[in-house]
């Protein structure tokens, strides 16, 4: 029988089968741990499986499906290598707030180099307006300037004054939807405002360290406004694995614009004299915080991660 994964807690999985619509908690086949599996979860939220019923009525999921793609970081496990978040993704958004808490450019770089890597559409959705000061206003404007201008689109919500909630659910219609970003940032009580049936569950926020807490504990899809939502637990970090340095100028748009421009065909854009991408930077054709965070990604051991901020 076939089905999709729709929750995963780590060692059950919860399979919708695809053409009675029913639901069944199902395990994976050991042999599945064993061939060469390098991440902390070889099945993830949106694969599509295969499995069989067992005699005391429990199902053992027997393959996977292969992935159109799939986001993923540096695992916090240091026995394993990565860490999967979501598979055969048609559409993701990082929810990002400027304070309670505050998400720094380094992550929304680091997402959407992850997001690039298996052509993504990644929408930035900055959540919290209600909250807003003049000043926090100001950077909202400019950061959708920045991010707009290479192609990723960027919306304003507040799931408290429903701003932004029909242009969401519009964009949810007949798609499978990723809803990242860090704890705290509003994910849960935005895919409530898209569909209040869901009655997710949402938390403060640490006042001692003005980080989120943890509210969602394991990713799960919901049906939601025509298409799929998968919910995720908050990211604390986002590290880069699998691509090397060589690829990273490549997942940046308004690098890879400058691709064959400069006076050497393997340009880092770091150092070498004629290259078209730094002479942009100090044009103001490419965003510094952009261009510091490519120059950070490259220097980094993960790709050592640190705690970013906005420049």
């Amino acid at each position: 029988m076939k089905g999709l994964i729709t929750k995963s807690t780590g060692s059950w999985y919860a399979v919708l089968d695809e053409t009675t619509g029913s639901r069944l908690e199902c395990r994976l086949r050991g042999q599945f741990r064993i061939h060469g599996i390098k991440n902390t979860n070889p099945v993830v939220v949106g694969d599509r499986v295969e499995y069989e019923i067992e005699s005391d009525g429990s199902g053992v999921i027997t393959r996977i499906a292969p992935r159109k793609n799939y986001i993923e970081r540096k695992s916090t496990n240091l026995s394993k290598i990565r860490h999967l978040i979501a598979a055969n993704i048609d559409l993701a958004f990082l929810v990002i707030t400027l304070r309670e808490p505050r998400t720094s450019l380094g992550f929304i770089d680091r997402f959407l180099v992850a997001a690039e890597g298996f052509r993504i559409p990644t929408c930035l959705v900055f959540n919290k307006m209600d909250l807003y000061d003049k000043s926090e206003l100001d950077v909202v404007d400019e950061l959708t300037g920045i991010y707009e201008r290479i192609g990723y689109r960027c919306i304003r919500t507040s799931a408290v004054d429903k701003v932004g909630i029909e242009t969401l659910r519009g964009m949810v219609s007949g798609n499978v939807c990723l809803f990242s970003g860090h704890s705290g940032t509003g994910k849960s009580a935005i895919i409530s405002a898209i569909d209040p049936t869901l009655n997710l569950r949402t938390g403060d926020i640490s006042h001692v360290h003005n980080k989120g807490k943890h509210t969602t504990t394991f990713a799960e899809m919901f049906p939601l406004a025509g298409g799929h939502m998968v919910d995720t637990p908050g990211i604390k970090e986002f590290g880069l694995i699998q691509y090397s340095k060589e690829e990273i100028r490549d997942y940046f748009p308004e690098i890879r614009a400058y691709n064959n421009c400069c006076r050497f065909d393997d340009c880092s854009h770091t150092h070498e004299p004629g290259c078209k991408v730094q002479e942009a930077v100090e044009n103001g054709e490419i965003a510094p915080s952009r261009y510091l965070n490519y120059i950070a990604i490259l220097e980094a051991d993960d790709m050592k991660l640190a705690d970013w901020e906005l420049r």
